[in-house]
């Protein structure tokens, strides 16, 4: 399982969401993840919008396995669901 996280500086949702990807990748050896700053990489809403398949508001922006989840709240219940804990 690869988790990308979209975010930016600055973003509190942005890093709790690192930190609990951070904590399950040191838990389940199948999970890994990437942190992308849409600012410094030069990550478009429009990029966003059109690899997530609809219009974005907020980040953080998570995708698993090139599948979008959503932002903080979606990230939880996916891991919730896929894990059994919430880190």
């Amino acid at each position: 399982m690869y988790a990308v996280i979209f975010g930016r500086a600055g973003c509190p949702q942005c890093a709790r969401v690192k930190e609990v990807a951070e904590r399950i990748g040191k838990k389940q050896k199948e999970f890994e993840w990437r942190y992308v700053d849409i600012h410094t990489d030069g990550v478009s809403r429009a990029a966003l919008e059109e690899a997530a398949g609809k219009p974005i508001e907020t980040v953080p922006q998570v995708f698993i396995d090139q599948k979008h989840i959503g932002s903080t709240s979606e990230f939880n219940k996916y891991i919730r669901k896929h894990f059994g804990w919430f880190a």
